[in-house]
């Protein structure tokens, strides 16, 4: 897997295809739909149940007396699924990291090998073949598993769509703890401080001030350094390098590639003094 991490030579197959995927998939609000902003949790590996857990349990069944019919059935529930979960997982690979893509690449390649065999499965047993159809099954239940293991190492190992910043919580200590005067803190602009050695966020409004952990959650990009924009009359935050996109008063996410919401320190403003501590 390091290998595959480390292979430069895959950059011009992933290049040429994440250009054409964000070409394709150029509407935000379908980016946001597919990345699911929506759900507040990434899209993906929640829609691969369905392709897996039908391929699995066909699996189960053509090793049965009399269940052609509903092994049939589950595979073509398996292979129609699979569908919508590849573009879900396309349209998150587009926005990875170099090294991220690599593995994504073969991870995509596994799987439609997969879904490749099962469609021919499925063609088959319509066909009456029954014994052919499931020997490709089986064939691509082991690419699609492949699939999943490469998968795993992509969320798992290289945090893909995994939230980046919430693991430096555990930095910071569970007591209230001086930030700034609240005096000195500008209305309505970024202002960068750091909580334990963590990087945070404030912005006020008003006598309102949020305090926000800084690394973006989608691939750690210096939210301090960020735009201030107003969406549907909240302030929101752009992260520079993504375009990910949440809000300051609460930190839900509002656009993509990020599904997760940022996370928010709880506040207090003692003689002037504004303080944060863990949530």
């Amino acid at each position: 897997m390091t290998k595959i991490e480390q292979n430069a030579k895959l950059d011009r197959i992933g290049d040429r295809l994440q250009r054409a995927v964000q070409g394709t998939l150029r509407g935000q609000r379908v980016r946001d739909l597919l990345h699911g902003v929506w759900l507040g949790h990434p899209l993906h590996p929640a829609m691969v149940q369905v392709p897996v857990g039908a391929w699995i349990s066909a699996a189960v069944l053509d090793l049965l007396p009399g269940q052609r019919r509903a092994a049939t059935t589950l595979v073509a529930l398996g292979t129609a699924g699979a569908v919508p979960a590849a573009v879900a997982g396309l349209n998150d690979w587009a926005a990875l990291a170099r090294d991220q893509r690599r593995v994504g690449l073969v991870h995509a390649a596994s799987n439609t090998v997969g879904l490749a065999l099962y469609a021919g499965s499925l063609a088959a047993r319509l066909s009456g073949r029954h014994g052919t159809g499931r020997a490709l099954a089986y064939l691509g239940l082991s690419a699609a598993s492949m699939g999943a293991y490469i998968g795993g190492h992509l969320a798992y190992k290289q945090g893909a769509q995994v939230s980046q910043s919430i693991s430096e919580l555990h930095l910071m200590s569970d007591r209230w703890q001086t930030v700034a005067e609240l005096a000195t803190l500008p209305q309505r602009e970024l202002v960068t401080r750091e909580v334990d050695e963590v990087s945070v966020i404030l912005y006020r409004h008003g006598d309102d001030v949020t305090v926000m952990l800084e690394r973006c959650p989608h691939q750690s990009g210096p939210l301090g350094e960020g735009e201030v924009r107003e969406i549907d009359g909240h302030a929101c935050v752009v992260c520079p390098w993504h375009g990910s996109t949440f809000r300051l008063n609460g930190g839900e996410v509002v656009h993509g590639p990020s599904a997760n919401d940022q996370q928010i320190l709880p506040t207090r403003v003692v003689d002037g003094v504004l303080q944060t501590k863990l949530p």
